[in-house]
């Protein structure tokens, strides 16, 4: 079977706010994923796709289909075994292997069976035992749950993906039998706005939203050309030479982690925060929270243990698009820092 190489992440030409947004969704599962916006052919899918190469390992259970932690509650991993139809392990002896964190891509016209998995109903009904057919949701707990044109969807399993995101947990239910799995993934969706919007529900829990355009800048699609052309006349010797800076990025992604949970905010910039979400007319107060985890994300990708108010600025450009309160049939506001001024927070 020959080879299928991914184009690097590191050699798309331009889109830096994508990528960030992308990045600090890596660094920080938290954010809640991201909706990337923009006119077809401008490397969207092309970039998500991408990441498989950059993501960092994690600890896995190994022998079951799900994904899980060696500290998710032993409970829960003696029924995900029992239901794979496996003698649950030692606990104080479960098999554990690192495995990179992943990439699941969620086909436009998945049904709700292949999303949500199935029970077994001939072996339930022979054994008198549970056993499960996992679906999407059970390969991208812990990792990343892509949807291209998201937009387009069937209601059903974006009520299926809106249940999963706010519980963090996935249930099956076929025939009187039901059963439940942790299910918690950053959830990152592309689309064109051409082709329609997306339902306020599912808009409103991807944590960042940023819209991506054609290159305007003629040497920068001349080399836009050229990359593609180099990748596809010899894509393993193209992916070598984005190696190294592939590998770097992947090692300051790590080290963002890490450093993570010792930023700290200061109470003024937090008030600055929610200012800027009041000014612009954000209802609730989820978009103060995912500007907060962004600001210190930031914060963390650049080495800092601080958050500026630089830092806040970016993080409101990026958490606050698709919740600025708009009349109907009004485009969404991709340029926040009009509604606030010149600086979206004042010092």
């Amino acid at each position: 079977m020959k080879y299928q190489y991914t184009y690097p992440f590191t050699a798309i030409v331009g889109q830096e706010q994508m990528k960030l947004a992308l990045i600090l969704n890596i660094i920080n599962p938290a954010i809640s994923g991201v909706l990337v916006r923009g006119e077809k052919g401008t490397a969207k899918s092309t970039a998500v796709r991408a990441l498989a190469d950059i993501l960092p390992e994690m600890q896995v259970i190994s022998g079951i289909p799900f994904h899980l932690s060696p500290d998710e509650d032993i409970e829960t991993v003696r029924e995900c075994f029992a239901v794979s139809g496996l003698e649950t392990p030692n606990p104080e002896a479960l098999p554990v292997s690192m495995q990179k964190v992943h990439v699941v891509e969620l086909p436009v016209g998945a049904t709700e069976d292949r999303v949500v998995g199935t029970l077994d109903l001939e072996h339930a009904l022979k054994a008198g035992e549970k056993r499960i057919e996992p679906g999407l949701l059970a390969a991208a707990h812990r990792g990343i749950l892509y949807v291209d044109e998201v937009n387009l969807l069937d209601d059903h399993v974006v009520d299926v993906l809106l249940d999963s995101a706010a519980m963090g947990v996935n249930t099956i239910e076929r025939e009187g039998v039901s059963y439940s799995h942790p299910a918690r993934f950053t959830l990152v969706g592309t689309m064109n706005p051409e082709e329609g919007e997306l339902r306020p529900q599912l808009l409103d829990r991807f944590g960042l939203c940023v819209h991506v355009g054609g290159i305007s800048d003629p040497k920068e699609r001349v080399k836009v050309m050229e990359r593609r052309f180099a990748f596809e006349e010899n894509p393993e010797r193209f992916c070598a030479e984005w190696q190294q800076e592939s590998s770097a990025l992947a090692e300051r992604i790590v080290r963002a982690r890490d450093l993570y949970p010792s930023v700290t905010i200061s109470r003024e910039n937090l008030l600055g925060i929610a200012k800027s979400c009041l000014e612009v007319g954000v209802d609730g107060h989820r978009g103060d929270i995912i500007i907060m985890k962004t600001a210190k994300t930031i914060a963390a990708w650049e080495g800092r243990g601080v958050v500026s108010s630089d830092d806040i600025d970016r993080a409101v450009a990026l958490a606050l698009p698709h919740r600025v309160r708009r009349q109907p049939l009004q485009d969404m506001v991709m340029d926040v820092g009009s509604l606030l001024g010149a600086k979206c927070v004042t010092k």
